[in-house]
């Protein structure tokens, strides 16, 4: 996964998601959406085969950075609980 950061500002960030697929798109973008402080955190893939996702989040007092490693985090988590109740079964 390549991390490429098209716009930047306080409350503002652009960036693309070179080799990912909606899968992870989706669930980040969900994690986002409910992270404290994010206003705005949707993302587009303009051709389904060859195309690079490109997030927008919009945040109110808070680091749109800072947002994104706290969803990152939350997400990793999820996935972690989520294994674990996978491998107890």
């Amino acid at each position: 996964m390549d991390f490429k950061i098209i716009e930047e500002s306080k409350e503002k960030l652009v960036f693309e998601l070179e080799g990912e697929t909606h899968t992870f798109c989706n669930a980040l973008k969900k994690e986002l959406q409910e992270t404290k402080g994010v206003t705005v955190a949707t993302y587009k893939i303009d051709h389904p085969l060859v195309g690079v996702p490109r997030f927008q989040v919009e945040t109110k007092g808070v680091d749109p950075k800072k947002a994104i490693k706290d969803a990152l985090k939350s997400l990793k988590k999820k996935v972690s609980e989520f294994e674990k109740e996978v491998k107890s079964l």
